[in-house]
């Protein structure tokens, strides 16, 4: 897998509990499986069509850094699905725990937001 987003998570991202809000790590989940579109497809945009089950198993709190890795497990025609992996480094203890993992689908699509075909990047 590689590593396509590296934040530390802050204050005006956390909920009445202290922690970091589920729909701030879901976002950055989309945001770095499309990053791993990009480096992966020529195609100049991507799309979200769908987001697979997202389970949290530990809690993210201010301050920890929050890191998504990301791998392509499927393409099609003109879709790719991709399986990002976030983790939280907790900032004092250094200790590194999976938060979660989901499979995400992204088509790509042209300037007009019609479906393109996909086009490899080229090595």
């Amino acid at each position: 897998m590689k590593e396509f987003q590296k934040i530390t998570l802050l204050p005006k991202d956390t909920n009445s509990h202290g922690t970091i809000f589920g729909g701030v790590i879901m976002s950055n989940i989309d945001l770095a499986g499309a990053a791993c579109c990009r480096d992966s497809f020529c195609n100049a945009k991507f799309t979200t069509v769908v987001v697979r089950e997202l389970t949290f198993k530990h809690p993210v709190f201010v301050g920890d850094l929050l890191t998504l890795k990301g791998e392509v497990v499927a393409s099609g025609t003109t879709s790719v699905t991709v399986r990002v992996l976030a983790e939280a480094t907790h900032r004092d203890s250094y200790e590194t725990v999976q938060v979660t993992e989901a499979e995400v689908v992204y088509v790509a699509i042209d300037e007009q937001g019609c479906k393109t075909p996909l086009e490899p990047r080229k090595v």
